[in-house]
């Protein structure tokens, strides 16, 4: 960026035009429109002050005067004190409506604005690398779609209020100019000088704007983790900590403030004194120093007040766009970040799964620095069959599952959905597919009901979906503990499900993707939260679905594996060994077995 901020409006233009198009402009004619309406308007009262001692306009000689005179009396208007009182009051109701159409379209496109960033970004987002989205905080996302976003709209507010005020003071100017030459010529010198004195404010004001963008994220973040980890933090009485580096954040913040402010308060303080000096000072030369007519002087005089008002309202505009600048400028950033983290997505349909899966000499690794996290990985996993992959935490496991649905892609090697390469699969088709259950638990602030669902119509009305529901919550062992609630399945539970305990919490994200009728089932540690009896009735309910649907499962409790077709053991990165349960079970040089016999089974 340019050290001179005004260098950049154009640029900042530019931005907000990619998203709402020319219509931008708009508002800038209108503008126009509505200040040469009012230049008129203050014009008609020069052959008004002529006339004030005769009661008709007297004849000018020169300038615009003449000009003036010369148009009105072609129109047979030119001894019409009545007419041309009336042109001025239709001039000022002109600029009226004019004005009324560009502040109600200005914010018409704002609410635009608004929409299409939010909706643009938040679509982004959903289509982002897993890499990008792991190698950001929750804090980033949320303060860029939520408080940078709607800082931009006030940035777009005051971008084109500046670019309205340069209209007005350039065509007051220009009109004081025709009018008295020499003083509109002063005028405009006058203007500029205030544009340059101004300058270093501005570029205060935007660097400490930028400095704000990032520590609102920063915030943002610290107070996401606080509530996030409220219980552990309370119960161990360890706030203190995260409370200091929140209020070393806040004072950052208020301190970016409070200078901004300061720098707001200069220019709003120095605004009016400023203007009337010059006033002061330029009708003083031109009546001593000049010996200009009155009339002139006096339309003059309003016209370059107007035009100097304007200039220092640009000067006060232009300084709070800079002072939300470094939203635009972040909210920006993540435009083109997300452009370039973007998931390449495939053109070939997945139809339901008919022949299975497959990982061909695969190879993949989070940062080349750390080394492969797998290392020539291959298997296969036949279409309605049951795996586990087991091995040490860092195995690997996971990071197959992620290939598995296409969240991760290979460095080497192929991952093959019914014998297609993963990159040639339009992705949606795919994971419809799949059915996800993780350690981590995925609860919404919703009643139970939808979080079984995902919103797909009011079970109160659609007896169907109800008794779909019904029928997931039994498959996960719930349904019992959802009857004894008062409120049943309208219940709510609260953020991430913080009014269930963990165990009940499992069995509903499970019920979730049962009632999905997934066609592969992804089970990672899926059961390690609940009690034995519940685990019993989940083998049972995975067990139902064995020859029906692809089961894949990541488990260190092999009591959960024991049915299954296939296992697959992993150790650093490289798969060891595999073949059937009993198998492995029973052989005595066997990893597995080992492992099976060290928790007594």
């Amino acid at each position: 960026m340019h050290q001179n901020p005004l260098r950049d409006i154009p640029h900042y233009l530019s931005t907000f035009q990619t998203y709402l198009g020319p219509r931008i402009y708009l508002v800038f004619g209108l503008t126009l429109m509505a200040a040469l309406a009012e230049g008129v308007g203050i014009l008609m009262l020069l052959p008004l002050l002529q006339g004030l001692d005769t009661g008709t306009a007297a004849e000018p000689t020169t300038g615009a005067a003449k000009l003036l005179h010369d148009l009105l009396a072609s129109l047979g208007l030119a001894n019409s004190t009545v007419v041309i009182l009336l042109v001025i009051t239709v001039a000022f109701i002109a600029k009226g409506a004019l004005t009324f159409g560009a502040l109600g379209f200005n914010a018409y496109l704002r609410g635009q604005l608004l929409r299409e960033l939010k909706v643009r970004l938040f679509d982004d987002y959903s289509r982002m690398s897993y890499g990008y989205y792991a190698h950001n905080d929750t804090g980033h996302f949320i303060n860029l779609i939520n408080e940078q976003i709607t800082q931009t709209l006030q940035s777009f507010q005051f971008l084109t209020q500046l670019g309205s005020q340069l209209i007005n003071s350039i065509i007051y100017a220009a009109l004081a100019f025709i009018v008295a030459w020499r003083f509109g010529l002063m005028a405009l010198i006058l203007g500029l000088m205030l544009l340059f004195l101004f300058r270093w404010i501005n570029i205060y004001v935007r660097q400490v704007s930028r400095l704000a963008a990032v520590e609102n994220g920063n915030l943002a973040k610290l107070l996401i983790q606080f509530l996030h980890a409220f219980k552990y933090l309370t119960s161990t009485d360890q706030v203190g900590p995260i409370r200091s580096k929140i209020k070393i954040s806040v004072v950052r913040l208020t301190g970016y403030q409070i200078r901004t402010g300061v720098a707001a308060s200069f220019t709003q303080a120095v605004r009016e004194p400023i203007v009337v000096i010059f006033i002061m000072l330029l009708v003083l030369i031109q009546l001593v120093l000049l010996q200009q007519p009155l009339a002139p002087i006096l339309v003059s005089l309003v016209l370059f007040y107007r035009s100097l008002s304007a200039t220092v309202a640009l000067q006060g505009n232009w300084q709070q766009t800079l002072n939300l600048i470094g939203c635009l400028e972040l909210v920006r950033d993540e435009f083109i970040a997300q452009d370039k983290h973007r998931v390449s997505d495939g053109t070939q349909f997945a139809e339901p799964l008919r022949q299975g899966m497959s990982l061909c000499d695969v190879y993949f690794s989070y940062e080349s620095s750390l080394g492969d996290v797998l290392k020539g990985i291959s298997l296969d996993i036949p279409v309605r069959t049951s795996v586990a992959l087991v091995g040490e935490s860092g195995a690997g496991k996971s990071t197959i599952v992620d290939l598995l649905t296409l969240i991760l892609k290979p460095q080497r090697g192929q991952v093959l959905i019914d014998g297609v390469p993963g990159d040639q699969i339009q992705l949606a088709s795919w994971r419809r597919q799949i059915g996800y259950v993780s350690q981590e638990t995925v609860v919404f602030d919703d009643n139970i009901a939808n979080n079984i669902c995902m919103w797909a119509g009011d079970i109160s009305k659609d007896q169907c979906l109800m008794d779909s529901v019904r029928e997931a919550a039994r498959q996960a062992h719930i349904d019992h503990f959802i009857e004894t609630l008062p409120e049943g399945y309208q219940t709510l539970v609260g953020d991430r499900g913080v009014r269930l305990s963990g165990g009940q919490r499992q069995r509903l994200f499970i019920a979730r993707e049962l009632f999905r009728k997934p066609n592969l089932l992804i089970l990672d540690e899926a059961t390690s939260a609940l009690d034995s009896e519940s685990e019993l009735f989940i083998q049972k309910s995975i067990d139902a679905l064995k020859g029906r649907i692809t089961v894949v499962i990541i488990a260190h409790r092999i009591s959960t594996i024991r049915n299954v077709d296939h296992v697959y053991v992993f150790d650093q990165g490289r798969l060891v060994e595999h073949g059937p349960y009993e198998e492995l079970r029973d052989s005595n040089d066997s990893r597995f077995g080992k492992l099976v016999a060290m928790q007594a089974l």
